[in-house]
């Protein structure tokens, strides 16, 4: 079941592949509206910060970029490509700094690629009561960096999108709402059903908490049923037939890897597990290749993020080179 209003988005538009010197810094390529890299930083021998002036927010933003190892010796080739999205109150450093992804990189034959999401700007166009000046997540990381990535760092058209917490939810938007963009999608510890009332409340609280106005984000939820209907995964099963999808969630209570005890972070999980079972059933039921990982004990953190990172990357890279 396509999604109402929403265009199927199933390649960017790639220009021709030039050859690069072998060490020379990446160079700026624009989007079809103009969206374009104004600067480059190297931080290691594959890694690299940009910064693109988004014509759909308004503003430069951050990206960190992870080249594959023979990126530069291969100049006319496309490499597959995996987003890995931040949670919420956090940055595009992220997953730098919690997990050692860019040790998996190194050995890695794709990109990888870690676009800032704002303090909680929940991969979306928001609504905003329209303004011509909202927030347009979901425009800057689907229309305009994708297109960025695949013209000058030379992506492919094999996409994958992994995302904790706040970037969980996004991943299974942005894969749902672009039937075939992604190959695989895969959310950890984040939200399925923006529908239950834990998850609408974490939501609003997550807003009001970056001192923002939960209603700009998707109407209230009772005036504009519609719209957060629209940003419901479990709403957009079908849509995920021919991708492969992986959630993961702990029930909250203290487990192995935690070193302290956090409420917070126990009261975040304690709703997931019972949702991403459900959300899951119904992905079987679909005919989508979906795998679930609900470990008996665990939190909202970081180090259950990273443990779980470890346990997908095979199979993305599998899915990945096909």
């Amino acid at each position: 079941m396509a999604l109402a209003g929403v265009t199927a988005l199933t390649s960017p538009t790639a220009a021709p592949v030039a050859a690069a010197p072998r060490h020379a810094a990446p160079a700026a390529a624009a989007a079809d509206d103009g969206a374009r890299i104004t600067q480059t930083k190297k931080l290691g021998p594959q890694m690299w910060d940009l910064k693109v002036n988004s014509p759909a927010m308004g503003k430069t933003l951050p990206v960190r970029v992870i080249l594959p190892k023979s990126w530069a010796d291969q100049p006319t080739r496309r490499f597959p490509v995996l987003y890995l999205l931040q949670g919420v109150s956090d940055n595009y450093t992220a997953w730098t700094r919690e997990t050692d992804v860019e040790q998996l990189a190194a050995r890695a034959n794709f990109l990888v690629v870690m676009p800032d999401g704002g303090r909680a700007g929940f991969y979306s166009d928001w609504w905003d009561h329209d303004r011509p000046d909202r927030p347009r997540w979901e425009t800057f990381h689907i229309h305009e960096l994708i297109q960025i990535i695949e013209r000058r760092y030379r992506a492919s058209g094999s996409r994958a999108v992994i995302g904790l917490s706040e970037g969980g939810l996004g991943a299974l938007n942005y894969a749902s709402r672009y039937p075939g963009l992604f190959r695989y999608a895969g959310s950890f510890s984040g939200i399925t059903d923006t529908s239950d009332t834990a998850s609408r409340a974490a939501i609003l609280a997550s807003c009001l908490r970056e001192g923002l106005d939960p209603v700009r984000l998707w109407g209230d939820p009772k005036e504009h049923p519609e719209l957060w209907e629209e940003h419901n995964p479990l709403q957009m099963i079908e849509n995920l037939r021919g991708t492969t999808v992986h959630l993961s969630a702990g029930n909250g209570k203290r487990g192995p890897l935690d070193k302290t005890n956090d409420p917070f972070a126990q009261m975040l999980e304690t709703p997931l597990p019972v949702q991403t079972f459900v959300y899951s059933q119904a992905l079987r039921r679909a005919g989508v290749d979906v795998t679930t990982h609900i470990y008996p004990r665990g939190t909202h953190s970081w180090p259950y993020w990273k443990r779980e990172l470890h346990i997908v990357w095979p199979k993305v890279s599998a899915v990945l080179a096909r």
